[in-house]
């Protein structure tokens, strides 16, 4: 099988491509672009295919509105490609990396040949819908933190589930916690963020003896430097792993009867739902969370939203049509 790329018209990219019929300047050009991204740039073929598939887009536009070179696409143009783009179903990231290619692809020809305008340089594509992060409501929290286990790895994993949703920890965070960063005495945890940034955060009593039940059977022989000073170690004496931690959670909640896997961002963000639910202070969840900005935090005065929104439908007799039977 040959290494390649496509061509925007579907041959293959090997050297000089005779291109013919509409639009075919602007096929050559995007074969030459291909070209120097294999050959010059020493992308992957799947970037390359990705690139093509992105381009070709650009260039059945162009065949359907009689555009037969890139020196006849402005901005217009742009836009009503990536709104042709919208219609057919793409998703926003899908359409983003298609406009990431046209970017691209101007830019080689205003440097090959003198071209100053990129059309493609100020368009946006759509804006995709935040998602909403999934929490679990209190219930579920006590549901899923009942061990009924007490045996080493029972009270290794209650310590971890319980600090996670005591204190609002990254997985990362918490896997690279050692015993010297808790202080037992005046129940604070100093912890290790984003950009190597350390925080200080509270840990409540709950998660606090849990974590003294599993330091009185954490195992005292370490296999390495890094595993005798982690707070939370695997049965070989390693620093535990995030993949471990990410399995033994989603076991927990199985074993517990959840009804969807639990994961260590659901119990942070259940953790930061219910303190702005319960103090309002947007600030406070801030610095707790250790979001560097404050618009990361206030995804979560749309969740407490929603929940006021459920309880004002099923509240008020005026919120809804109601059947007039």
């Amino acid at each position: 099988m040959s290494d390649s790329p496509r061509s925007a018209t579907g041959r293959s990219v090997g050297g000089a491509t005779t291109t013919t019929g509409p639009a075919s300047e602007l096929a050559a050009g995007i074969d030459n672009f291909l070209v120097y991204l294999r050959d010059v740039r020493q992308l992957s073929r799947h970037t390359l295919d990705g690139y093509r598939r992105d381009l070709g887009t650009l260039l059945e536009y162009s065949i359907e509105h009689g555009k037969s070179g890139a020196g006849e696409l402005v901005e217009s143009d742009i836009r009503q490609w990536v709104s042709q783009l919208h219609r057919r179903g793409l998703a926003g990231s899908s359409i983003q990396r298609g406009l990431s290619a046209a970017r691209s692809f101007f830019n080689y020809l205003g440097r090959e040949q003198g071209r100053p305008r990129n059309p493609a340089a100020s368009v946006q594509a759509p804006r995709r819908p935040r998602k909403l992060p999934k929490t679990l409501d209190a219930d579920q929290v006590n549901k899923f933190l009942s061990f009924q286990e007490d045996s080493l790895i029972a009270r290794r994993d209650r310590a971890i589930a319980e600090l996670f949703y005591s204190s609002g920890l990254r997985l990362a965070e918490l896997a690279g916690i050692d015993i010297g960063d808790l202080d037992r005495h005046s129940r604070l945890l100093t912890v290790t963020g984003k950009g190597s940034k350390t925080r200080t955060v509270p840990v409540g009593t709950v998660a606090l003896d849990a974590i003294e039940n599993w330091l009185e059977v954490r195992p005292g022989i370490a296999s390495s430097d890094d595993g005798a000073t982690a707070l939370f170690t695997s049965n070989q004496g390693q620093r535990i792993s995030v993949r471990s931690i990410q399995a033994r959670l989603k076991l927990q909640g199985r074993k517990a009867g959840m009804h969807q896997d639990v994961h260590p961002h659901m119990l942070r963000h259940s953790f930061a739902s219910h303190m702005l639910e319960s103090s309002g202070d947007l600030r406070a969840v801030q610095e707790l969370l250790g979001h560097a900005n404050i618009s990361t935090t206030q995804i979560y005065t749309h969740l407490d939203f929603q929940h006021l929104a459920k309880v004002y439908d099923a509240a008020h007799p005026r919120a809804r049509r109601r059947d007039k039977n």
